[in-house]
């Protein structure tokens, strides 16, 4: 039964704030609490606890923060779309209280999205870790500067790679800056782990899909530039220096997500991303 909403506002879009007093105002008459937090593109994580139901007012990003933030207590985001892709934030603004009223009676269907928990070891210490619900990427912080990074999976050497960077996705992920990258776009449906190598120095160097089960480590090898960076899901920067390592692996539980049915992926599939093979595509 939810009794208590946390509306989460991306002030970047126009008419958030009104849409939330709307939905907060709706909420009340049914004797439901809501508590508003703003986000603003790149706010630290703040893990959410005390709520049974989340509700986003952005883009994709947005829903990108909130999973982050909600998969401890796992507590259900219901994410309306006020950006532009709409990949993982399904809800239109106009069919917010239809969609919102079968949440409430226990109607809606959940979608489990496979996360990504993200380690970084320096000096044999742990300095740095978050969940991803799209991706890690580690580059350098200037464009255009190659880095040298050893791969290794499940303590196995897998390559040595000289790149502009490489994205360590989710399926989720799999369509945002991996797909970009010439990585394979993976259903949603099939958690794993995708590495793509961003400008390899090296044509045989290419995408691969993992079994998310197994670990994945960067070792940051000496590079010509010092200055690289770790960024999760777009938004969480951390500056890595050589010799440090960055595990990455499969978190231990699944972000739960509401109307991001596979329907509604391949649907923005074949309509936001033109994945239609037909040749105006």
């Amino acid at each position: 039964m939810v009794k208590k909403v946390l509306i989460v506002i991306n002030i970047s879009k126009d008419d958030s704030m009104n849409l939330a007093k709307e939905i907060s105002t709706w909420l009340k008459e049914k004797n439901i609490e809501s508590d508003f937090i703003s986000f603003d593109g790149f706010c630290n994580n703040s893990p959410i606890t005390g709520y049974d139901l989340t509700i986003t007012l952005g883009g994709d990003g947005t829903v990108l923060w909130a999973a982050r933030n909600c998969l401890d207590s796992q507590i259900p985001i219901f994410p309306i779309n006020l950006g532009q892709f709409g990949f993982i934030a399904t809800v239109e603004p106009g069919n917010w209280k239809n969609a919102l009223l079968t949440v409430l009676e226990n109607k809606a269907v959940f979608s489990y999205r496979g996360m990504t928990y993200t380690t970084v070891i320096r000096e044999g210490k742990e300095v740095y870790s978050t969940y991803a619900l799209n991706d890690s990427v580690i580059c350098a912080e200037q464009t255009a500067t190659t880095i040298c990074l050893k791969v290794k999976y499940n303590n196995l050497d897998l390559c040595d790679l000289k790149a502009d960077g490489l994205i360590v996705s989710t399926s989720t992920g799999s369509t945002a800056y991996s797909a970009a990258a010439g990585g394979p776009i993976v259903g949603p449906e099939l958690n794993a782990l995708i590495v793509t190598p961003v400008n390899s120095f090296s044509l045989s160097s290419r995408p691969i899909v993992l079994n998310p089960e197994g670990e994945l480590s960067v070792f940051i090898d000496k590079s010509r530039t010092k200055k690289i960076c770790l960024t999760v899901d777009g938004q969480e920067p951390f500056s890595i220096v050589q010799g440090d390592t960055i595990i990455i692996k499969k978190a231990e539980k699944m972000a739960k997500l509401l109307f991001c049915t596979h329907e509604s992926f391949y649907n923005a599939l074949r309509s936001k991303l033109n994945w239609t093979g037909g040749p105006h595509a």
